[in-house]
């Protein structure tokens, strides 16, 4: 998880992802699949969309179904 420091601007960290994987969200639930090729553009390495569901998930803010979807819980 890349947090904003003197190497990593805000725009380049996974706090910047939070908001961009809960707007995506806000219209229902999603495969993460579905999820992450959505946002794939603004992805510079695949591990940042992990940690941001890892970072979301431990706030409880998003939840998996077994069907692999997440789902906004705020």
């Amino acid at each position: 998880m890349q947090f904003p420091n003197k190497l990593y601007s805000y725009k380049n960290s996974t706090l910047a992802l939070l908001p961009e994987v809960l707007n995506r969200l806000q219209n229902g639930p999603i495969t993460v699949k579905g999820l992450f090729w959505q946002l794939n553009p603004i992805l510079e390495d695949p591990t940042d969309f992990l940690s941001a569901l890892d970072c979301l998930y431990a706030m409880q803010m998003i939840e998996m179904t077994e069907d692999m979807e997440a789902i906004f819980l705020c």
